[in-house]
């Protein structure tokens, strides 16, 4: 049996994101790894540190070391680190928003990325240059940040409260892009308000474990 290892900063998508490996891919076993903390100081500080950098690569080294034949990294904030670790060890590290990076390219040439964390917002810029280099495209990216959402989510609880914050956004964003990615895959719950949106909006979680079968699988 492949196994996966889920690298994770925050326990909001916990579910959401073992519901998904379990429904794409039954035939993996997933371990999760959270550190909550990586995920705080990366709102203290803004954006990733030495340190996170470190600690995300002795993951991904130990990962290797219990025998995962892929590792899930759950948090797009995490990509330099990953970047890092993808040169340390011998297997595939898929981060969550590879997929919709790709995609969005694909869709369009004005991109908007919508975070409710600033410490997101470059490095999802920086996954859809990657993809847009890969893709031979120009694109412009303009970002949206829902100042304060993240905590009415983990903080206060209130998912609809976090919901419309970002849906109020997105209105904005609409204005100005051909596409619009979502930053966080915490910001999955707002798809079922999504009808509101008049272009394409694109979420990480589904379209993140469905790369990670085929990457896994070659199906």
């Amino acid at each position: 049996m492949k196994k996966i290892v889920l690298l994770q900063t925050s326990m909001v998508s916990f579910d959401v994101f073992n519901r998904l490996f379990q429904e794409i891919i039954p035939e993996a076993q997933v371990s999760n790894l959270v550190d909550e903390d990586l995920l705080d100081t990366l709102n203290r500080n803004r954006g990733i540190t030495p340190s996170i950098i470190q600690r995300i690569c002795q993951y991904c080294v130990a990962a290797e070391a219990a025998g995962a034949d892929l590792i899930f990294s759950q948090c797009s904030s995490t990509r330099e680190g990953i970047e890092c670790a993808r040169k340390m060890v011998n297997i595939p590290i898929l981060m969550v928003d590879d997929a919709m990076a790709e995609q969005a390219v694909a869709a369009g040439s004005r991109i908007g990325v919508a975070a409710t964390a600033a410490a997101t917002l470059k490095p999802t810029s920086a996954a859809l240059r990657s993809a847009a280099a890969a893709q031979g495209k120009d694109i412009e990216i303009k970002t949206y940040l829902a100042d304060g959402a993240l905590d009415v989510l983990m903080k206060e609880r209130n998912r609809d409260k976090h919901d419309r914050l970002i849906i109020d956004l997105l209105k904005r964003a609409e204005q100005e892009n051909d596409v619009i990615v979502l930053a966080q895959g915490s910001m999955v719950t707002i798809e079922p308000l999504l009808g509101e949106i008049k272009v394409p909006v694109l979420t990480s979680p589904k379209r993140g474990v469905i790369k990670a079968r085929q990457l896994l699988l070659g199906n």
